[in-house]
């Protein structure tokens, strides 16, 4: 396997060797192609997701068949947290206590109107990456499980969807900095990222 396909994504997370070696598609040697299939995944995810509606969104089951659905195509690891340590995320064995604790945010904020609607998606999503809970994958999860807490609130979708957060630099640029200005507590620009049109 060509081992640049892995190097030449400065957004990714960096995989460990076994979870390289978790890619299902062996014929894979680009960069392109590798996107092309995860893209091509996300896809039929999506779909699955218009035609199953599903109710019960916010815990860990869910979360993982989601995540399953979307890359499962392409890894064998699809689906299944990481045991391996990052330099970001929560360590491994925090993970799904992590992962509980903020579904149950989520359902307590919603439940008192603690933050808007926007506000409690927003949330999600960034706790969410900031848990890390996957090997990969976890900023396209997250805005998917954002966006189904909108819909599941009646509300639109974020407008983040607009954009391929993959290939726009200057865009991904500001969205890593409205992550990082959330990781000290302030949701504004990220806020403001999402109401974009």
């Amino acid at each position: 396997m060509n081992a640049d396909i892995f190097a030449a994504d400065d957004n990714a997370t960096p995989l460990s060797p076994d979870e390289k070696e978790g890619l299902k598609q062996k014929w894979v040697t680009l960069r392109s192609e590798l996107n092309e299939l995860e893209t091509r995944n996300i896809l039929d995810a999506q779909r699955w997701l218009m035609q199953s509606s599903p109710k019960d969104i916010l815990n860990d089951s869910f979360l993982r068949k989601l995540h399953k659905k979307m890359f499962g195509q392409v890894w064998t690891w699809a689906g299944e947290y990481r045991t391996t340590e990052r330099n970001i995320g929560v360590s491994p064995f925090q993970i799904p206590m992590n992962v509980m604790n903020l579904f149950e945010d989520v359902k307590f904020w919603i439940e008192n109107k603690t933050y808007s609607e926007k506000e409690i998606a927003v949330r999600l999503h960034h706790r969410l990456v900031q848990i890390h809970p996957f090997p990969n994958g976890n900023g396209r999860v997250s805005r998917i499980m954002a966006d189904l807490c909108m819909r599941q609130m009646n509300k639109a979708t974020l407008n983040w969807g607009s954009y391929d957060l993959s290939e726009i630099n200057a865009i991904r640029e500001k969205y890593i900095h409205a992550l990082r200005k959330a990781d000290a507590g302030d949701y504004s620009d990220l806020l403001a990222f999402v109401d974009e049109e």
